[in-house]
């Protein structure tokens, strides 16, 4: 049975919480209603789960806003690089971006230079309210959009524009701005599809979508790409190839290559 639409917007308003999208507030019913095409009163259901869930705060007069977790002042973070068994080699990703290229179209949403929200700081190791360059893109094969592309590059190495960004994948951009390329962290999961990236996509508000997070690094190992991508699983896999190593006690399995075909 699927869930009651009021339960998938609180699944993506919770979503969009944990990842900073209303750190100026959270938009009010009416908006929300017009956004994800329902009654106000089903947004109001799904607001009230996140107050139950200690979320958001809601007062009248003065909006609906995330709460905030109240914690210590950190310690100075230290950034170690990445664990060299959690990176992946480049070469095989970039002979598939390229490949992906040839078979597919893109289309620029977005892209403009903003101030980095926290995450997108400390994912690419940048000072606070640093300058990054956004791009928002939509990917498509002939059967339909494929993805929902969201990337983040530190200002100083953007210089590309908008026309290259919809003409050349952005790691082949940024080797041709002089960066070495070098490897790669990324993690793989769930998420769901809220209004815009549903309308995008062509599928349903709180479809299921293949969810990657992927950072790149030159070869001093800094980070020089943030790559948030929501794709649709009907479209798109995601393939990783395993090797056992080790003594037959102690045999572990480890990636070789990565590739992702779509259709």
């Amino acid at each position: 049975m699927p869930l009651p639409k009021y339960h998938q917007i609180y699944l993506i308003l919770r979503e969009q919480l944990q990842e900073g999208r209303f750190d100026q507030g959270v938009p009010g019913e009416h908006v929300l209603a017009g956004q994800f095409n329902v009654a106000r009163i089903t947004i109001r259901k799904a607001m009230e789960m996140l107050v139950a869930d200690g979320l958001v705060s809601r007062r009248p007069g003065r909006g609906t806003h995330p709460v905030h977790p109240a914690t210590t002042a950190p310690a100075p973070k230290s950034h170690p690089a990445p664990p060299r068994h959690q990176k992946a080699n480049l070469t095989g990703l970039l002979e598939n971006i390229v490949n992906m290229g040839l078979r597919t179209s893109v289309r620029v949403l977005e892209s403009a230079v903003v101030t980095a929200t926290p995450q997108v700081s400390e994912a690419l190791r940048l000072a606070s309210r640093s300058e990054v360059l956004k791009a928002i893109r939509v990917r498509s094969t002939d059967d339909g959009p494929l993805s929902f592309i969201t990337t983040y590059v530190p200002a100083s190495l953007a210089t590309f524009d908008h026309a290259e960004l919809q003409h050349k994948p952005l790691l082949m951009l940024l080797e041709e701005a002089g960066v070495e390329l070098g490897a790669a962290t990324q993690s793989i999961s769930a998420k769901l599809a809220d209004a815009v990236v549903a309308r995008e996509l062509d599928v349903a508000v709180g479809s299921a979508l293949l969810s990657v997070t992927r950072v790149v690094f030159d070869t001093l190992e800094r980070p020089v790409q943030l790559l948030q991508g929501l794709y649709r699983p009907d479209r798109y896999q995601y393939q990783l190839q395993l090797s056992r190593v080790g003594s037959i006690d102690a045999r572990v399995w480890v990636s070789e290559e990565l590739s992702a075909q779509f259709h």
